[in-house]
Parts: C-alpha cells; sequence; structure tokens
C-alpha cells in the first residue's frame, strides 16, 4: 500500500487540462460580451490606483511612513500593492460558500472532479492579481521618472527583489486554496456562511495591513495584527516589489510548509464533505 503524505497535488495535476481549461474559461466568463473585453482586467485596476493617487497623495497629502520624498505616488503603490494581495484572497473568499450551489449541475455528476472546482476559483483570481501587477509596475516606471524630474532622484526603476514576488505569493495561493475547499464544502450545510464570509471579508480590509504600513500601528498592537496571515503577505510583497528588499527566510520556509500543511488537510476534509453533497442539495 502506498503511502502519499500529500495527496492534493496528484489531484490536481491529474485533472491538469480539465482545471486549465475551466480556469480560462471562467476568466472569459468574465468579460464576455462587454465592450472592452479583456481591456477591463487592466482598466479596473488602473483606475482603482488613480483614483487612490488622487484622494491620498493630493486629497489627504498623505506619505507612506517616512517616505516624504518618495515620490507623489509612492502611498497609492504601497496601498495598491497590498490591495492586489487581499483582492486575491476576498475573491476567493467571497465566491467559494456558494461554489457548490451555483455548479449543482455538476455536483450530481459521479464522475466530475469537485475538488477542481475552488482551484479554478483561485486560478482566475490570480489572473486578475497578476493583471494588477503588471499596472503596479507601469505605476512604479511612472513614479520613478515623475521623482527624477521633480527632484533630481535617480530612478531605480523595478527593483531585482521583485523577482522573489512568485515564491512570497506561494503560502498565499496555497492559503487561498484551502480556504476555497474548507468554504465550498461548509457552505453546503451552512447556507448563511455566504452572508457571514461577505462581512469577514469587508472587516479584514481594515485589519490587513492595506491602507497603512504595520509599523505605523502602535507597538502593542503590532503583534496582534501580526497573527493575520494576510498581513505577513502584504509586508512581504511590498518589501520585494516596491522596497527592493530580499523577503524573510523565515516567512519562505515556514509559510510554505503551513500552506501545504493546511491544503492538505482542506482537502482531505472537502473529500469526505463531498459524499453528502448531491443528499443536500
Amino acid at each position: 500500500m502506498k503511502l502519499t503524505l500529500l495527496r492534493f497535488p496528484g489531484a490536481l495535476w491529474r485533472q491538469r487540462e480539465l482545471l486549465a481549461q475551466l480556469s480560462w474559461r471562467e476568466v472569459q466568463g468574465r468579460y464576455r460580451g462587454s465592450m472592452l473585453g479583456w481591456g477591463w482586467s487592466l482598466f479596473t485596476p488602473l483606475l482603482m490606483l488613480a483614483v487612490y493617487t488622487f484622494v491620498f497623495s493630493q486629497v489627504f497629502q498623505a506619505r507612506w511612513g517616512d517616505l516624504q520624498q518618495s515620490g507623489p505616488l509612492m502611498f497609492a503603490i504601497n496601498l495598491f500593492a497590498g490591495l492586489i494581495v487581499f483582492n486575491l484572497f476576498s475573491e476567493t473568499a467571497n465566491q467559494a460558500p456558494t461554489l457548490m450551489q451555483d455548479n449543482s449541475n455538476l455536483v450530481t455528476k459521479v464522475i466530475f472532479p469537485l475538488e477542481i472546482l475552488p482551484a479554478v476559483t483561485v486560478a482566475a483570481a490570480s489572473f486578475h492579481a497578476l493583471t494588477s501587477v503588471v499596472v503596479l509596475v507601469a505605476f512604479q516606471l511612472l513614479n520613478g521618472l515623475l521623482s527624477a524630474s521633480a527632484h533630481g532622484l535617480v530612478s531605480n526603476g523595478i527593483p531585482v527583489t521583485f523577482l522573489w514576488l512568485p515564491l512570497v505569493w506561494l503560502p498565499m495561493v496555497c492559503g487561498c486554496l484551502a480556504l476555497g475547499w474548507l468554504l465550498s464544502a461548509l457552505g453546503v450545510y451552512l447556507r448563511d456562511l455566504g452572508q457571514v464570509s461577505s462581512v469577514v471579508v469587508n472587516l479584514m480590509m481594515f485589519l490587513s495591513a492595506v491602507f497603512y504600513p504595520l509599523s505605523a500601528l502602535p507597538p502593542q498592537w503590532q503583534p496582534l495584527l501580526s497573527l493575520n496571515p494576510l498581513v505577513l503577505v502584504i509586508e512581504q510583497t511590498r518589501q520585494v516589489a516596491v522596497n527592493g528588499l530580499p523577503p524573510s527566510i523565515s516567512y519562505l520556509l515556514w509559510g510554505c510548509l503551513l500552506g501545504l500543511l493546511v491544503c492538505e488537510l482542506a482537502f482531505r476534509g472537502f473529500q469526505k464533505a463531498r459524499r453528502g453533497f448531491a443528499d443536500v442539495l
């Protein structure tokens, strides 16, 4: 008898072609029939970042921490970097509770691999996050040019530590996948879960250091908010993508290990819970 410690990678790999097709359909379906089509995937984050830039840098005259001379867009860039991470989480958390109900026609098909549906949601959310990263890079380049012309600063462009971003996001993607399996399974039996998750997501936006750096909080509150996994991912994302610093090795090590662990536990729980999906739905 072969003992496999991690079952979920093999399950997803065996269905990789179907997973890719459904993920592509999910991304296309969001913009199908619209006038801009794929343009919305770039226009939406671009509009958000433009609004944040105007409100925070012009209306509130805000600066990010001690970065007073870092350029007019720096507050919006740091905010947007955190918002990209949060949006990936929120898209998964908002869709997962009703995922099985929305695909009830597939639940009744015994041979359909239901475990890939949460993975499809995470894959589509990751695509939109990567699109937002393109906008983030463009605004970082623009900020460098504006800073060079206004203050005579030398633009460093995109930091080479940006290459760490996929590894920094690996624990978050694993966590979103685990959350998708957990919420989609519980949502079948607890129909109020969708309303509860939407409230929690709204609260998490203000408790995840999206609009402020963790260092801006009073020292007594920083350890408490550090318990929020999103705070760690957002801080590490800003560190490698904006500040040009390497990620924390302990974060990468423990984050990846814990991410794989929670993924495996959520996957096995989903596989047990799915036996009653058809009866409930």
